[in-house]
């Protein structure tokens, strides 16, 4: 805009690994503005960085001795009387011109950034006076700045990975109030058992993670077979590309991505994956709502995203054993890509539903009174909230049935058109955004085929949840979008009537 202000943009060592980074680093280093690029380097993401960038700036960080003797020698000449500043500018070219002669420039040099570090991050003072320097510049720099992730607080220091997100806890001992004791077992440790049991099977199997080792419960894999574990750091549109390279090649790899982190990955996942037609799993982690992570990490949009996507299964098990059956189901399939999306939160006690073998394109009745009043439609992740629906409206008799889909790509349309027709009231219940939704498709499908029934989708809220609404508890976020057993049945309950 042609003012005098300064633009100071903050990046983690992990997130550069990102190629949306290198396009803007590319794109600064052209302009020549005056852009300050703090790079924040824990040596973090979320679990350990990985990568030959990680290594790059290990080994710059290893210059530390000569910056911190670089910007003592700098503040020494800008103190000489009357001269000092004229000469600073003397020195500086001449470094230059001295590590062009050499070839000791760094990869941010090169891309028309000036580099200052490695200093370190909790040195208030430290960073005050090169901040206060570099904007005399007038150009582009990088800051290399080191910090702890954790820093300050015992317990963070020594397991960053366990506090990158926490819920509530206790600050004197550092134990997670949400912790449980292991009688119960999360989707993702289901998800770590079935692809551990997969691999012992079948040695095509792959896994691949974007910098998510352990919160998406590959760590056991990584153990077992560190051949066959790909950790491609914070950059899901490489690990969705490599994944589907992987199976290219002939093998089977399974890529386990946070639902919200896979938003990055879409055109991937349709150019490289889909169009190639390549049997690729996609195993989406935190698919819903997610407690205590913020507006950032909710994963209500892959349904809508990818419902459209030709060639695509999308399936959402309802307990671990679903789990297990749409695993060997997408590890038998020889083409086109399948995601398998499950909430975090805990499995549910089997039932003989779950069991039941896979047949494409069509779910399973849960329960069946078969009296022609209401149908709950349901997503595999809302299987607890539907069926205390179906409790509460039975004590106010009203005879509904339970239909887990299990697909929500492709369906049966025929089929289930024919149960639609079955009854009053068809509700579509989806742990995802209303729009693009598997509710608004059977709702279209309902029309289409002038079933007799009336439809009612129960979705998330279409917006963003914003500050204190976003650290809620998965149970809190359901509540809070009439999505909860007493919600749900309280809405049944009045379209019914």
């Amino acid at each position: 805009m042609g003012g005098k202000g300064y633009a100071i943009a903050v990046i983690g060592d992990g997130a550069l690994t990102g190629g949306l980074a290198y396009e803007a680093l590319s794109h600064a280093g052209h302009l020549k503005l005056p852009l300050i690029v703090i790079l924040n380097d824990n040596k973090m993401s979320i679990s350990l960085n990985v990568g030959g960038l990680s290594k790059y700036l290990s080994r710059l960080s290893m210059k530390a001795k000569y910056q911190t003797f670089r910007r003592h020698f700098d503040a020494m000449v800008k103190k000489i009387p009357f001269v000092g500043e004229s000469f600073f500018d003397l020195v500086v070219r001449l470094k230059r011109a001295v590590k062009a002669v050499f070839y000791i420039d760094n990869f941010f040099v090169d891309l028309g950034f000036e580099y200052v570090g490695p200093i370190g991050g909790h040195n208030i003072h430290a960073l005050t006076s090169v901040l206060e320097d570099v904007k005399r510049l007038n150009r582009p720099v990088v800051i290399h700045v080191i910090t702890q992730k954790g820093k300050g607080y015992g317990y963070a220091e020594d397991e960053p990975d366990s506090y990158h997100g926490v819920g509530s806890f206790s600050v004197d001992n550092g134990i997670d109030s949400g912790k449980y004791s292991g009688a119960k077992k999360t989707f993702t440790e289901a998800f770590s058992n079935i692809i551990l049991e997969a691999a012992k099977k079948d040695k095509r199997v792959c896994a691949v993670t974007a910098a998510m080792q352990t919160g998406t419960g590959l760590t056991r894999f990584k153990e077992a077979f560190p051949g066959r574990f790909f950790d491609t750091g914070i950059a899901e549109e490489h690990a969705a590309t490599f994944a589907a390279g992987l199976a290219a090649r002939g093998l089977r790899p399974v890529a386990a991505i946070y639902s919200t982190f896979i938003q990055r990955s879409v055109d991937q996942i349709i150019h490289d994956a889909a169009l190639q037609n390549l049997p690729v799993i996609y195993a989406l982690d935190r698919a819903g709502f997610v407690g205590a992570d913020g507006e950032t990490h909710q994963g209500l949009f892959d349904i809508s995203l990818f419902r459209s996507t030709p060639n695509m299964t999308i399936l959402s098990p309802a307990s671990e054993n679903e789990m297990r059956l749409m695993t060997e189901m997408a590890l038998e399939k020889k083409d086109g890509p399948v995601i398998i999306r499950y909430p975090k939160a805990y499995c549910p006690a089997e039932c003989p539903a779950f069991s039941q073998p896979m047949e494409e394109g069509r779910g399973v009745f849960v329960s069946r009174e078969k009296k022609g009043q209401v149908c709950l439609f349901f997503t595999g992740s809302l299987f607890r909230e539907a069926q205390e629906a179906y409790n509460i409206l039975k004590q106010q008799s009203i005879e509904a049935d339970l239909y887990n889909l299990r697909f929500l790509k492709p369906l049966d349309e025929d089929y289930i058109a024919q149960l639609m027709n079955e009854y009053k009231l068809a509700v579509f219940i989806e742990e995802g955004v209303k729009e693009g939704g598997i509710g608004e498709y059977l709702t279209s499908l309902a029309f289409t085929r002038n079933c007799k029934c009336k439809t009612a989708i129960l979705a998330a809220q279409s917006n963003f949840f914003e500050g204190n609404r976003a650290l809620g508890t998965r149970e809190e976020l359901l509540a809070e979008n009439e999505m909860d057993g007493k919600s749900i049945a309280r809405r049944v309950s009045g379209m019914y009537a």
